[in-house]
């Protein structure tokens, strides 16, 4: 199957991102997965293709829809499309800046309305700094609410993956999605709802069918320890998790809880489970950044294009300082190129 044609969007220029890309396509594996598309400026790009000790050069291309094809762009070339201004170009290594946070979400938007124009087949994700983007007067969290804004998307959420390798026992791999994200610890119990613990059962059961994982398992946590011991500890399992839990039973879906977190994570990992629903933003991470911190993608569900990045951050501590690695990048395109050539697949079928 021809590779699909992958949009990756630089992130936060002030960080870890362009490196990642540069050492990413000096790894030689990048392109046997797809046909790459960096979007952000050439000039940073070029700075981090040097600081990776690359040979390569950047080719500038003017609009998506007519960039080269790997096997047209001459060897050792990366092409690079800049939808925005050179504001970029001017930032420093490893601070906050609204020139980043800018330039990060215009990225970010150009490249998922290629995605949606079909101009390319799914997006990787450098990460974008939150507290830069905001200091450019974006109110959001992250990508993943960015990008259901821009699809218009009301039901949607990120997913934490670690696919099939030594860690995880699954030929499907391992996820987890989280009924709440970006916000604070104090605020999860109010924005925890029956119907969001059942979409997030849902999207869960949807993304395991996509990639061909008939009849998929999905574990539900718990959000108090022991599973709220009977509503001694917290009866949010009693009031909104059990009965999220078995409308999901009563639509045929193969849904299970609320369990305790640790024990679940646990019994999932050993492939008792081919998905959990976590309800906030660590009670997954922690446990899937432990096993397989290099390789664990996020994947934004919901979407009518297929998004992934890397599980890290902008790292500003080590940003341009030549130590930034590129095995969640790798890790990252490989997600996205199965998935925009499954998609593609389950059209044919159709």
């Amino acid at each position: 199957m021809e590779r699909p044609k992958l949009a990756i969007t630089m992130g936060d220029v002030a960080g870890i991102g362009p490196e990642v890309i540069a050492r990413a396509f000096q790894s030689g594996q990048l392109e046997q997965n797809c046909r790459p598309l960096v979007v952000g400026h050439p000039d940073v790009l070029d700075r981090a293709i040097h600081l990776a000790g690359s040979t390569a050069t950047v080719l500038t291309v003017e609009n998506p829809a007519d960039w080269l094809t790997a096997a047209e762009i001459s060897p050792g070339s990366i092409a690079c499309w800049n939808p925005t201004n050179d504001d970029a170009a001017a930032v420093p290594a490893g601070r906050l800046d609204r020139r980043a946070g800018q330039s990060a979400y215009e990225y970010l938007v150009a490249a998922a309305q290629a995605a949606i124009e079909g101009d390319v087949d799914a997006l990787t994700t450098a990460p974008l700094n939150k507290a830069a983007l905001k200091l450019a007067g974006f109110d959001y969290p992250g990508h993943t609410e960015i990008l259901a804004d821009r699809c218009g998307c009301v039901t949607f959420a990120m997913m934490l993956y670690l696919p099939p390798g030594p860690a995880v026992v699954s030929v499907y791999g391992f996820g987890v999605v989280h009924v709440t994200l970006h916000t604070s610890i104090r605020s999860v119990p109010e924005l925890l709802s029956e119907q969001a613990v059942a979409e997030k059962i849902e999207l869960m059961e949807r993304f395991l069918d996509d990639i061909g994982c008939a009849a998929p398992r999905i574990g539900v946590c718990a959000l108090n320890p022991h599973a709220g011991e009977a509503g001694l500890f917290g009866d949010e399992e009693q009031q909104v998790i059990a009965p999220a839990v078995a409308a999901a039973l009563s639509s045929g879906m193969n849904a299970s809880g609320p369990l305790p977190a640790d024990t679940l994570l646990k019994r999932a990992v050993d492939g008792e489970f081919d998905g959990v629903v976590a309800m906030y933003h660590d009670q997954g991470h922690i446990a899937l950044k432990l096993i397989g911190f290099d390789q664990a993608v996020n994947v934004t569900l919901g979407l009518p294009i297929v998004r992934t990045s890397p599980s890290h951050g902008t790292a500003f501590d080590i940003a341009w300082k030549g130590r930034a690695r590129a095995d969640g990048m790798l890790a990252a395109v490989r997600v996205a190129s199965r998935l925009a050539q499954q998609r593609r697949s389950n059209r044919v079928a159709s």
